[in-house]
């Protein structure tokens, strides 16, 4: 059992104010493996002073000294990336074999900001005017459970980068991965006060952090529906945000595909991150002459996906991170069953000899476009096969959605693709693969987002503006 009881505040661990005990379970098996103690609203004030206090002089630091902090970040969490990968298996089940590398990046992303610092430009010129990016201020950041510690590592690599202080919550429901995470950001070294971190709920932290007037910047990755809320909360004090929200994302098979290389790219698109992840591909676009071959395919490409123990290392697809999200994917698998979808692999239920949250990986066919699961974020391995007639037809019904978060083109054609790629209403496409690039911007078009992160554009989002002119311009003839 971890018993989590302090947060960390101005450089120190402390015993939050609040008194509150959450449980923390084991999703493969249900177990409870500890508990954390969850600040409340005084303890986000003490973090947000903190960090206020901190402001004016980290704000003067120089790009060198900030860059030197990033590295030194990046080497005190690559140092124990082994204990953090074991803390995120245990906590949120995600297989060994995915998450040992999502946590090299995890902590690369000090190293990438790093690299988008040193030549970022915070001085420009507009004809006569002297324009100055300055860092916006306090940053609230708000991360969510499917990854805690890539989102803590990525946000606060790029409010440091801008010269920015801030105040993170993470998800309660990832406190362990938290307190290792923490414990590595400390031995960086940094001036107190530059980052604070408080476990607690959304309701509660979340919400002061969004309301109070101290904060100047939100940096939230969640729900659609908990960054609407973000949203009207940051409004009375007029905060900065940057949303990364849900998606519906579309993985376009075009006809000139080759199917036996493309089906098991759409499924791992789909299943990534155990179908907990806002860019997974659940919204599969065939040729309707091919649905018979594709709906071959694509039972034999699940039917080859090792679900189980996320310790193995030939594990692909790990358990859900609760019984409340394990009971939201079973009604969305009922949805579709009683809609009229046909149901070609899965269904309700566990997994033969799998309890704990473990659900089965499910496609189904005979999808329309309307159909609740065709519109609705499910957060699990649940894909839908959509078919189409025309090229045209294809990108509309992948554009025929309030999300636009990630999208996914595949083709034996490259030129055909990037084609096709232009014309989708998405902040990223992928084409032929699962790729990612750390300097690129990432974030929604449409209820999937609010503004942009990584590289430069991540720095950019944490600035203000300024124009300053000494001189009248010359009067123009």
């Amino acid at each position: 059992m971890r018993n989590i009881g302090h947060s960390y505040i101005d450089g120190e661990f402390v015993v939050p104010n609040g008194t509150e005990r959450f449980d923390l379970h084991n999703p493969a098996t249900g177990e409870i493996i500890g508990q954390v103690r969850l600040g409340d609203v005084a303890d986000t004030r003490r973090a947000i002073a903190a960090a206020k206090r901190a402001f004016p002089a980290f704000s003067r630091t120089t790009k060198e000294q900030r860059i030197d902090m990033l590295r030194r970040l990046h080497t005190a969490v690559a140092a124990r990336a082994d204990e953090l990968t074991r803390a995120v298996v245990l906590e949120y089940g995600g297989p060994i074999s995915v998450r040992a590398p999502w946590t090299r990046a995890a902590a690369g992303n000090f190293l990438d900001l790093a690299e988008a610092l040193e030549t970022f430009e915070f001085t420009r010129q507009a004809k006569s005017a002297k324009v100055i990016m300055q860092p916006v201020g306090v940053v609230g950041i708000i991360t969510p459970w499917n990854s805690n510690y890539s989102f803590i590592t990525n946000k606060l690599a790029a409010a440091i980068a801008a010269g920015c202080t801030c105040v993170i919550k993470p998800s309660e429901m990832s406190a362990i991965q938290t307190q290792v995470l923490t414990e590595c950001l400390h031995s960086a070294g940094l001036p107190p006060g530059v980052f604070n971190i408080v476990n607690g709920r959304g309701d509660v932290v979340g919400a002061e952090l969004s309301s109070n007037p101290d904060v100047a910047k939100i940096s939230f990755t969640g729900s659609t529906a908990v960054g609407k809320a973000i949203l009207r909360a940051g409004a009375e004090t007029m905060k900065r945000v940057t949303l990364e929200l849900g998606g519906k994302s579309p993985t376009v098979i075009l006809d000139d595909a080759d199917l036996e290389k493309a089906i098991p790219l759409a499924v791992a698109a789909g299943f990534q991150n155990n179908g907990q992840a806002c860019i997974a591909g659940t919204r599969i676009l065939v040729p309707e002459n091919r649905l018979a071959e594709v709906s071959e395919l694509i039972v034999k490409a699940v039917k080859a996906v090792k679900v189980g123990d996320p310790n193995e290392a030939d594990t692909q697809l790990g358990p859900l991170v609760s019984q409340r999200q394990y009971e939201r994917v079973q009604r969305y698998i009922r949805a579709g069953l009683n809609e009229g979808a046909t149901l070609l692999i899965g269904g309700e239920g566990h997994p033969d000899g799998l309890g704990g949250y473990f659900v089965k990986p499910t496609v189904f066919a005979n999808v329309t476009n309307d159909m609740t699961i065709a519109r609705e974020e499910i957060f699990g391995p649940v894909l839908a096969l959509i078919t189409y007639r025309t090229e045209e037809e294809a990108v509309a019904i992948a554009n025929d959605t309030d999300y636009g978060l990630q999208a996914y083109v595949i083709s034996s054609d490259p030129a055909r693709a990037q084609s096709v790629a232009e014309r989708i209403n998405a902040g990223r496409v992928l084409v032929n693969g699962l790729f990612h690039e750390p300097q690129a911007p990432f974030g929604g078009f449409k209820q999937s987002g609010i503004g942009r992160e990584y590289g430069a554009f991540g720095i950019e989002a944490h600035l203000e503006t300024k124009a300053i002119l000494d001189r009248r311009p010359a009067e123009r003839v």
